[in-house]
């Protein structure tokens, strides 16, 4: 048996390949094609032109929907376990689940309307996907502490929550030196007058998504521990 083949590890590692795919795969054509700089553009202007546009929102569809099923998984992982603990609320899983759900569908609103197309619906769905993505992190993090001993070590724990400081601080920093970028285009020039607000933006837009599918990363060594089961019953009909 292989090692993606122990328990539920086949959706993480299944997403963490493919979104870390879908992020170069699209960088490279758009480069290969001319369609951006070299130096750090937007991920949504590395999938802006065809043919990358069309790579970027079919992989980032897939992407969410994979991302859904994993944070479902792991959802129900921390419930059935907490129904033995009784470490934290309820509640707090929840809200972590609900928060991810809602990054998933900002993450399809952004690989199907293209900033260069319909910008403030492509602004939305990046706010939502980032914001949102952000505080599953964070909700996550506390709730791998509060699980512990059980499921994740304490090095996997601090390694979680560095990587939600990370995403949190990225995210804030993306979205404030965004708000000084005047312009949407594909080229820019260091002479450009909000040309290093873009460059920080990016960097910090970087920084958040391979901090996601680092987060990710983390999940493997949890979902060794469980497996999921789906059961169908018969409806009663008189």
């Amino acid at each position: 048996m292989f090692w993606f083949q122990h328990g539920m590890v086949f959706l993480p590692a299944f997403l963490v390949v493919w979104s870390s795919s879908n992020f170069i795969v699209s960088y490279l054509i758009a480069i290969y094609r001319n369609d951006v700089d070299i130096i750090f553009p937007y991920i949504s202007d590395t999938g802006a032109e065809p043919p990358e546009s069309c790579i970027f929102g079919f992989m980032t569809s897939v992407t969410a929907f994979i991302a859904l099923g994993t944070m479902y998984a792991r959802y129900k992982f921390v419930q059935r376990l907490n129904e033995e603990l009784r470490a934290l609320r309820p509640t707090l899983n929840l809200w972590a689940f609900g928060f991810g759900l809602v990054s998933c569908v900002g993450m399809c609103i952004v690989g199907t309307f293209q900033e260069t197309m319909v910008t403030w619906v492509h602004d939305v769905g990046a706010l939502l996907f980032f914001g949102t993505g952000m505080l599953y992190a964070i909700l996550q993090s506390a709730i791998s502490y509060k699980l512990r001993p059980y499921g994740s070590s304490l090095c996997v724990c601090h390694t979680r929550s560095a990587l939600a400081v990370v995403s949190l601080l990225a995210v804030l920093t993306a979205v404030i030196s965004g708000g000084f970028v005047k312009r949407t285009k594909l080229h820019r020039k260091p002479t450009d007058q909000d040309y290093t607000f873009h460059l920080v933006s990016a960097v910090g837009e970087w920084i958040v998504a391979f901090s996601f599918v680092l987060f990710f990363l983390t999940f493997i060594p949890d979902f060794k521990l469980f497996a999921l089961k789906v059961k169908a019953e018969l409806a009663q009909y008189s």
